[in-house]
């Protein structure tokens, strides 16, 4: 069975289960943090209550780049190909008081603060990261990045980045994996 199809089989089980005793959610906790400089990672999936079909088609496989700044903090940058035009963004991760989370500082809006949690990683192969934006209106943006060193992870990445989503409240649909579909690897993403 491939990755994916074991990953929407564990996200449809609760459907098919109906009136069963449900067994309670995996409880994640924060992990230590990023060690100082981590490179370069494939975003191989992202879940969140923002995400709409339209979303679906304009996803393509991108990567991101963490490096530390020297000063405890970490710069992100991103690129995604589209077309022939190479979009890109970059924001900086802050430490926070706990290890393995960080505030974000973007040039966005001020008044949306965003926390960040790295919720499980190996440093090797992936990385589960747990973002929350707070916006105007006591609103909550959730998005959880599914980051990997090469586009192929093992099935048990999946399920715990499947078991994460439920655990905050999201379903299957609001789950998107990049369109592969004429895609091409470039050097820094694009």
């Amino acid at each position: 069975m491939s990755p994916r199809a074991a990953l929407w089989l564990l996200l449809g089980l609760p459907e098919i289960l109906q009136g069963q005793t449900p067994s309670p959610r995996p409880a994640f906790t924060q992990m230590r943090g990023f060690q100082k400089d981590q490179g370069e990672w494939f975003v191989l999936g992202l879940a969140g209550n923002s995400y709409g079909k339209e979303d679906r088609a304009l996803l393509r496989p991108f990567t991101t780049t963490i490096a530390s700044d020297g000063a405890g903090r970490f710069q992100v940058s991103s690129a995604m190909k589209r077309g022939r035009r190479c979009d890109t963004w970059s924001y900086v991760m802050v430490p926070a008081a706990q290890p393995g989370q960080f505030s974000v500082e973007s040039q966005g809006s001020p008044e949306h603060r965003e926390d960040m949690r790295v919720m499980d990683t190996d440093y090797t192969k992936f990385a589960l990261m747990l973002s929350l934006r707070h916006t105007t209106g006591n609103r909550t943006v959730i998005r959880i990045s599914l980051l990997g060193r090469n586009w192929r992870l093992p099935s048990t990445v999946l399920d715990r980045f499947g078991c994460l989503a439920l655990s905050q409240g999201l379903s299957k649909k609001d789950i998107v994996f990049p369109d592969m579909t004429d895609w091409l690897p470039h050097p820094h993403g694009c």
